[in-house]
């Protein structure tokens, strides 16, 4: 999710659990402890320039539930021996504060398509729960107005319980998102089987800033198919549009690290094409149909026609983004004719 969720998250965690008078303390704990695991981006750009490497790489150690409890542990050891005795106070209270406040970030992470290596360093493939957009208003502005009202209530009890209600609202917006996607799945699999689809790799994801409109997108033997459904305007089946990928270039150059590298990342959900001679990757998770947000060069045909691997490269190419909220917005509310 964006930095400002994970603040507010780990600060009104880290808030609700510390004891009252320690509240401050604890909103700005939580809002760096909150924020730490993203971090992980800065000594992996000091080490490579590689993007795939940046790409698949983040998201791994810093937030894995195997070492975020050993950090959180070291950090609580720190603080209650050399702090200035807040945690000393109320050892067992400002515990579970950083513990909670380090786990949910990974955690919330994993709601979206991204994927988080919750397991690392296990070779498991990233989790991908996806079932809310990685900027979601709805989620956020309840944890938001809970800091915020917490900060000036301080210690009084009031502070308390608006944390409590704004951790509850959102956990019950993931709920509902993961409800929603169970719904959307279930007409994704009904359509699909009608299109004898029905056993093909696919995922859906919530269109961006809401849960109410979802995309699909299924891979086929040539290609994918990618679709939108609305909770609100949508009743019959899914309307699925077909599109290309070099699926036979995928394959030939299936033994390049940078290729293997993205397929385990992106749970094979991507878009091969040939341009110039070269490879090109997208992963069709982030974006729709032309317009993605991760696209790599990551081989080249030689002499003799065979894909030889060459440095990554991530290609900047152009968005239609304002061009797309307008008609996302109205296919939330009309369906297609």
């Amino acid at each position: 999710m964006d930095s400002l969720t994970q603040i507010v998250l780990g600060g009104a965690v880290a808030a609700a659990i510390a004891p009252a008078g320690h509240r401050r303390a604890a909103l700005l704990a939580g809002a760096a402890l909150g924020t730490l695991p993203d971090l992980d981006s800065l000594p992996i750009m000091l080490a490579t320039d590689d993007p795939v490497v940046l790409m698949t790489v983040h998201r791994s150690f810093s937030h894995s539930l195997f070492v975020l409890p050993f950090v959180g542990w070291l950090l609580w050891w720190l603080f209650r021996r050399y702090g200035r005795g807040r945690v000393a106070e109320a050892p067992r209270r400002w515990f579970w504060a950083i513990q909670l406040a380090l786990a949910t970030h990974p955690l919330l992470d994993a709601f979206t398509v991204y994927g988080t290596q919750l397991w690392w360093p296990l070779p498991a493939a990233p989790t991908m729960w996806s079932s809310v957009f990685i900027i979601d208003p709805l989620y956020t502005v309840w944890l938001l107005v809970a800091c915020v009202v917490a900060w000036f209530a301080r210690a009084r009890p009031l502070a308390r319980h608006v944390l409590l209600a704004g951790l509850a609202l959102r956990s019950a917006y993931l709920g509902g998102s993961l409800g929603a996607k169970a719904m959307v799945d279930r007409h994704a699999q009904r359509t699909l089987a009608a299109m004898g689809l029905g056993d093909a790799p696919r995922f859906s994801v919530p269109m961006p800033f809401n849960t109410l409109l979802w995309r699909v997108v299924a891979m086929t033997p040539g290609g994918f198919v990618e679709g939108e459904y609305s909770l609100v305007a949508d009743t019959g089946p899914i309307a699925f549009r077909g599109y290309p990928s070099n699926t036979q270039a995928l394959a030939e150059a299936a033994g390049i690290p940078a290729v293997q590298r993205l397929a385990w990342f992106n749970h094979g959900f991507m878009k091969a094409r040939e341009r110039e001679g070269r490879l090109e990757l997208s992963d069709l998770r982030m974006g729709a149909e032309p317009d993605y947000s991760f696209v790599f060069e990551v081989a080249e045909r030689d002499a003799e026609g065979r894909w030889q691997a060459i440095p990554p490269r991530q290609l900047r190419l152009p968005w239609q983004t304002r061009r797309r909220l307008g008609p996302m917005w109205h296919r939330i509310w009309e369906a297609p004719e």
